[in-house]
């Protein structure tokens, strides 16, 4: 009879705190790292405070935090590298839905989706994509970014988003292609640009006024106009508005993990932990595999082959073994995206753990500390770094 009571009890304070709040249901466990950020870690835990009063939804789970007194659930970590080890082990124990970091290293083939706040009309957009590559040719990651896109918007509760590729180099490719998959069977909703002669492509313009739910671009161009987006009033030192880079996305990604800068300020950090409340909520993941499935079945498959450049003869190259596997705590940048694996090869090759990754300013290589002045003088020899 006890438990019947205290089960009773139980449903009684839910459903009164339910009232109170006006939000029912399991709240939303997302972490946020404390470490890296160029304002410290007061300005993130303020950043997790605003989500927490902001959103009766969200429960943030600190990771980095040296005492206490910062009135959440907190896990120690004494720098950024730690704190990614502590944030694997919550995902993999099941104790957060999702969370929000900087300078984590995805893999090749996954990017970012961003969220802004437009300044014309005060419109969100997606920006697809922020940080990463979805992949090495540059119009087959578009067409990418374009499903993980969709996918994010659907997540977040747009149930027909529609969809504009910005005026860059490779845009009529691009939407060659999307209305091959449209012809073709696949459910896409085109946005019609606000200027007087319409269209799929998006100019200036549409970027300020927000015109699609879903801004397609390359990666580079992404993380410009996120910075512009997040920072245009304060001289770019400081994100004030937004929702982050957003949620890394694509072949290889099983974790919820969503990203801001180091110039990320708290208002942008609660809007990131709110974009991946929203991603954790609306399943993104499943999303993201239901939207390639459906482009599958309409010729998506074929339309990437299109891209790929076809390999020049070569003369077979040797077989190379990984050295055996070390923890990756530094990293090594400035490696372009086309000869970053055989970056890492030339380093197995002298006997130096190393695997590829993406920071946030592109392409790295990842080794071991006390193996890193030495691949750094491997790669310069190689002429892979300057």
């Amino acid at each position: 009879m006890s438990n019947i009571n205290r089960q009773l009890s139980d449903t009684f304070n839910a459903m009164a705190d339910g009232l109170l709040s006006g939000q029912f249901g399991k709240k939303l466990r997302i972490g946020l790292t404390l470490a890296g950020s160029e304002h410290g870690p007061e300005e993130l835990l303020r950043g997790a405070q605003l989500a927490a009063r902001q959103y009766s939804d969200i429960e943030p789970v600190l990771i980095g935090c040296e005492g206490p007194d910062c009135g959440f659930e907190c896990y120690p970590a004494a720098d950024l590298h730690e704190c990614h080890q502590v944030m694997e082990k919550l995902f993999a124990d099941k104790k957060i839905d999702g969370c929000v970091t900087l300078h984590y290293a995805f893999p090749l083939g996954v990017s970012t989706m961003g969220k802004v706040v437009t300044p014309g009309i005060g419109r969100e957009m997606i920006i697809a994509s922020t940080t990463g590559t979805s992949d090495t040719n540059r119009q087959a990651a578009m067409l990418k970014n374009t499903i993980y896109g969709i996918a994010l918007a659907k997540a977040c509760g747009i149930e027909k988003p529609t969809v504009g590729v910005l005026n860059i180099d490779g845009e009529a490719l691009c939407e060659r292609s999307l209305r091959e998959l449209a012809e073709a069977g696949y459910d896409i909703n085109f946005a019609e640009s606000a200027r007087a002669d319409g269209g799929i492509a998006m100019r200036g313009n549409d970027l300020l006024q927000g015109t699609p739910d879903v801004m397609v671009t390359d990666s580079l161009t992404g993380n410009l106009l996120m910075k512009m987006f997040s920072s245009f009033t304060t001289g770019g030192s400081y994100e004030a508005s937004g929702y982050g880079y957003g949620p890394g996305l694509g072949e290889g990604a099983d974790k919820l993990v969503n990203i801001i800068s180091r110039a990320s300020g708290a208002p942008v950090v609660a809007g990131a932990m709110r974009l991946c409340a929203d991603a954790a909520k609306g399943n993104v993941m499943k999303r993201v595999d239901e939207e390639w499935e459906a482009a599958s079945l309409a010729g998506l498959n074929s339309a990437l082959a299109k891209y790929k450049q076809p390999k020049q003869p070569t003369e077979a190259k040797a077989e190379v073994t990984a050295p055996p596997e070390k923890v990756t705590d530094a990293d090594i940048g400035g490696i372009d995206i086309l000869e970053i694996e055989d970056a890492c090869q030339v380093l197995w090759k002298a006997n130096i753990f190393a695997r590829t990754g993406m920071g946030c300013t592109g392409p790295i290589v990842l080794v071991a500390k006390e193996d890193l002045e030495q691949a750094k003088a491997v790669l310069t020899e190689a002429k892979y770094i300057g």
